[in-house]
């Protein structure tokens, strides 16, 4: 079985717990998990997986969290074929706080993994979220999974759970 490559980039922590619950979720047997700041060298890192769960907070006006700037300029200026890779993303937001903005910076690594030949699945339904606007809204959904740690986190389990599901038809991995 492929194993599936976590990638996720993390400031005040939240991202790395939400990146934790879906490793322990699927299990090390198939799954790496690796810190942006910690563990990423190169994209040879994630090309070296078919299978992705790539995480990222939204900072200021939609951007992109941190450690995940410098991979991404260097991903636009090398382009790598990410053609036959299969990529989720998650991400947490502040849907009251930055309402403007929520989750856009999975708006922004789907348009650039897409560009660069991925195919992106687990979109989400936006129903049932309360945001003003996200530019990580395509078709009426959300291009990967939100999630709110500090207006919904009595939520986190069950949309982690919900998310895993969606994914078990894209995915090497069953669900229970």
């Amino acid at each position: 079985m492929a194993k599936i490559g976590i990638f996720y980039g993390s400031t005040s922590g939240v991202t790395e717990e939400i990146a934790e619950k879906i490793y322990e979720e699927l299990g090390s047997e198939i799954c790496d998990l690796y810190s942006m700041e910690e563990d990423f060298d190169d994209v040879e890192d994630l090309l070296q997986y078919d299978y992705l769960l790539l995480g990222c907070s939204t900072w200021g006006a939609g951007e992109v969290q941190n450690d995940w700037r410098e991979p991404l300029f260097d991903m636009e200026v090398e382009k790598p074929d990410f053609s036959g890779k299969t990529i989720a993303l998650f991400g947490p937001g502040d849907c009251q706080g930055h309402s403007k903005h929520f989750v856009g910076a999975l708006g922004i690594l789907y348009d650039q993994f897409k560009a660069l030949g991925a195919r992106i699945v687990g979109a989400v339904p936006a129903e049932g979220y309360s945001f003003e606007k996200s530019t990580a809204i395509r078709d009426g959904k959300f291009v990967g999974l939100p999630l709110d740690e500090v207006n919904e986190s009595d939520k986190t389990e069950q949309r982690i759970a919900n998310w895993l599901d969606i994914l078990k038809a894209d995915f090497p991995f069953q669900v229970a």
